[in-house]
């Protein structure tokens, strides 16, 4: 878990493996040294969108909550991280108000690149990580 959460905690990084992620500036970091605010350029199923989010972390988690959007009213999201011997198990949650409807068409394709950045994405990028140590 220490090490998925290294990873989705280098936020300047983001962009180089997370598709959906085209900037990431850290604004605050918490007393445990983690980002615990970040302004984000984020373009999903053709709509981009600047945002700043706020971060929570503990030892198998992050939640995260919008503070401001350009294209959002709201949007909550956490990843919970168990662990499975040598691997770990990850949980990943999001709830997401658009301004705008979104045509089905549309928001099937942002929900799965969505879904593509936080998992398979995510992992390539640990596993990568994981070998460069």
């Amino acid at each position: 878990p220490e090490e998925i959460l290294d990873v989705i905690a280098d936020f300047e990084a983001m962009p180089e493996w997370s598709e959906p992620h085209q900037s990431a500036e850290v604004l605050e970091t918490g007393a445990d040294g983690r980002p615990s605010k970040v302004k984000m350029k984020v373009k999903v199923a053709g709509i981009t969108d600047e945002q700043v989010v706020a971060y929570t972390w503990s030892d198998n988690q992050v939640s995260w909550e919008l503070v401001s959007s350009a294209q959002q009213k709201a949007q909550d999201g956490k990843y919970v991280l168990v662990s499975k011997g040598d691997s770990t198990l990850v949980k990943f949650d999001l709830l997401a108000d658009p301004n705008v409807p979104l045509p089905g068409f549309v928001l099937k394709r942002a929900v799965k690149g969505t879904i593509d950045s936080a998992t398979k994405d995510l992992r390539e990028r640990v596993l990568k990580v994981k070998k460069g140590k």
